[in-house]
């Protein structure tokens, strides 16, 4: 009987712990690799700056372009992505002063 307790009790901590894993972040980058330095402006719908934290080490640039089902890492360090970035902050800042 002690033994059949003693799995019972066993099983439930085991369900309780892989319940609790499963809900950890990856802790992973999304952008494999530096990313492209180049994405026509037409293309793009939304951009997302990610910044370096504890799951991920590099910051990310994510654009998502019109299609909607592609999405695309830019490279932070290339010339586009940072007169990209500067123009739709500019854009940005404008806006909210009208």
């Amino acid at each position: 009987m002690k033994t059949f307790t003693a799995m019972v009790v066993l099983g439930c901590l085991l369900a309780v712990e892989v319940k609790s894993q499963a809900r950890a972040p990856k802790g992973r980058c999304f952008c494999a690799d530096k990313g492209v330095n180049m994405v026509s402006p037409k293309l793009i719908e939304k951009v997302e700056i990610t910044p370096p934290s504890p799951s991920c080490e590099n910051q990310e640039i994510v654009v998502t372009l019109k299609n909607g089902m592609e999405q695309k890492c830019l490279n932070p360090e290339s010339k586009f992505t940072q007169k990209y970035i500067m123009k739709a902050l500019k854009k940005r800042s404008l806006q909210k002063e009208v």
